[in-house]
């Protein structure tokens, strides 16, 4: 059965982990860390960036103007369109805001000049090292932030200079690591491999699941299926609802050994996993998974053939919600769940 209706002065930086005997809390907490610290944001929340669904500027401006980390997801856009995007945030907004930039993308090298040129004060950058990159942007003042995928590429962002790691679990949307290792594991473990701000990810839909970064020892978390289902994510109504409607276990990994990525089910995964469970080879394999594109599901509205990419928090969300009331509810949420837990204590 369906669950939801269709739809068509400086920051004090603290302590970042829970201390054993914690002092009492105060009935407003304030959540500084050491990301709100380094971003200059006032809640540790990170808006993911999202092919089609953050490629605009009404995304990242409705976060960042209520106090989160808003981000522009270069990706599928087309360089004058980024450059009008971030134009737009920084006329609606006088906060940080961010741009993701997928490093194996064609048009990489154009995006990061573009960064450069336009005075983003942050930088995500996926699917590819730092390396290359890095030191014109901290020449910049830009600040840097690295998706990861295991603690080991978090260490090796470290040692190029990054200012922050994004650890991704195998329950989030889009690309998840390789080695599908869940959230919980893969934050402590990267957590307990570098010495920069972790930012964690994966399955996170409430304020409770940011708390629960926090007590991890992250610095923030960052949210993308959760920021998918607002009315300012630029994505297709039929594919807003079919998320809107999932489970909990109505996600899958779809192309393992490729470039594999968690999607609601549809009738295009139903077909390619059963292509992969009687033994199909390769270049059928190849085949399937390339007629399939995230841009048909996006912009088409095509939600039976399209890769419908959303993560398993897609089961704990039950309505769209304006980003900038979603920021401050989740920041309320985190604050309640971090006092209920202390109130644990004796």
């Amino acid at each position: 059965m369906p669950r939801a209706t269709s739809t068509t002065g400086s920051v004090p930086q603290p302590a970042e982990r829970i201390p054993t005997n914690p002092p009492t809390l105060p009935s407003r907490i304030m959540l500084a860390t050491r990301l709100t610290a380094l971003l200059g944001i006032r809640h540790p929340i990170v808006q993911g960036g999202m092919s089609w669904a953050s490629s605009n500027a009404e995304l990242a401006l409705a976060v960042s103007e209520a106090g989160g980390l808003g981000v522009i997801a270069a990706g599928p856009m087309y360089p004058d369109d980024l450059r009008a995007a971030i134009a737009r945030v920084r006329a609606g907004t006088r906060q940080p805001f961010a741009v993701n930039v997928p490093l194996y993308n064609k048009r990489a090298a154009e995006f990061l000049d573009i960064v450069l040129e336009t005075g983003v004060p942050v930088i995500i950058a996926s699917q590819g090292g730092p390396k290359a990159h890095i030191g014109r942007f901290k020449e910049a003042g830009v600040t840097w932030i690295q998706v990861t995928a295991n603690p080991l590429h978090a260490r090796k962002a470290e040692d190029a200079g990054v200012d922050a790691v994004i650890a991704v679990g195998g329950e989030a949307g889009g690309h998840p690591g390789p080695d599908e290792v869940g959230t919980l594991v893969l934050v402590r473990a990267t957590v307990n491999a570098v010495t920069v701000p972790v930012i964690g990810a994966g399955g996170i839909a409430d304020g409770a699941g940011i708390a629960a970064m926090l007590a991890l020892g992250a610095s923030g978390a960052q949210l993308g299926t959760r920021f998918l289902l607002t009315p300012e994510s630029g994505l297709h109504a039929a594919y807003k609802d079919l998320v809107l409607n999932a489970g909990i276990g109505d996600t899958a990994i779809v192309g393992r050994g490729r470039s594999p990525i968690r999607m609601v089910k549809n009738a295009f995964s139903t077909e390619y996993e059963a292509a992969a469970n009687r033994g199909a080879d390769d270049a059928e394999l190849d085949a399937l998974f390339a007629r399939s594109s995230l841009r048909q599901a996006a912009k088409d509205g095509d939600v039976a053939q399209g890769k419908v990419e959303a993560g398993q928090s897609a089961g704990l969300i039950d309505k769209l919600e304006p980003a900038g009331e979603l920021v401050e509810r989740l920041a309320r949420e985190a604050e309640a769940a971090l006092s209920g837990a202390a109130s644990c204590i004796r």
